[in-house]
């Protein structure tokens, strides 16, 4: 791998080949982006794992908001196990309870259910009513690899004072940049001492196109060279 990761959101084989092809170093597997990003089926990680060398982040979540019931997590932590066995190479999940805090039960359940694959906590710090407590909340977890973030709920323009924050207080190494990345934002991130980026729409035309190999490469040549 180069000195920053870019990570690629694969929907299927044919996205995880064109990421790979690009120069993407890792891929975020979800299903339905309409709702933000849900749990894959198994076989399309295996299929993927045949097709792909490149590690699968699989997403764990059962629906389109950052809450889970007590039912979604006992069937996300029977998901997990399957789709470890599957291919993944560790996983993406987090959530906040009805007030907005970081729910560490339910994270630390999946935790324990992934146990030893590494995880990141996606956007649901994000949407946390208090974003540096959120931050304080996850950043010890144990095995925890990344954190999919943007600063802010509307995207990375907005949130790069709460990033710069997050590097200042010794978090750059965790953070993994995305929602709204644009190559404008590069200097200031990497300035940061951010070295982990994610891109999903800025990869394909739109979300009902693939994912472009030659978008890929372009941010590939960014991440490298800015």
């Amino acid at each position: 791998m180069t000195g920053s990761l870019l990570e690629v959101i694969a929907l299927d084989v044919r996205d995880a080949v064109a990421a790979e092809e690009g120069g993407a170093d890792r891929l975020e597997i979800v299903a339905d982006m309409s709702a933000g990003g849900l749990t894959p089926a198994a076989e399309t990680v295996a299929a993927i794992a045949k097709q792909s060398a490149l590690p699968q982040m699989v997403m764990l979540r059962a629906n389109g908001g950052f809450t889970v019931t007590p039912e979604e997590l006992e069937g996300l932590e029977r998901s997990a196990r399957v789709l470890a066995e599957a291919g993944a190479a560790g996983f993406v999940f987090g959530f906040l309870d009805d007030q907005g805090v970081v729910d560490l039960a339910a994270t630390e359940a999946l935790i324990h259910a992934v146990t030893p694959l590494p995880w990141t906590f996606h956007r649901a710090v994000d949407n946390a009513a208090d974003v540096q407590a959120g931050w304080r909340a996850v950043r010890l977890l144990p095995n925890l690899a990344t954190v999919l973030t943007s600063g802010e709920v509307s995207g990375i323009a907005a949130g790069l004072p709460v990033l710069r924050s997050r590097a200042e207080a010794g978090d750059a190494p965790l953070i993994l940049a995305g929602g709204g990345l644009k190559p404008h934002l590069l200097p200031p991130l990497l300035d940061y001492g951010v070295r982990a980026f994610h891109i999903g729409s800025a990869a394909r035309q739109s979300w009902s196109h693939p994912v472009d190999p030659e978008r890929v490469r372009r941010w590939r040549d960014l991440v490298d060279t800015i």
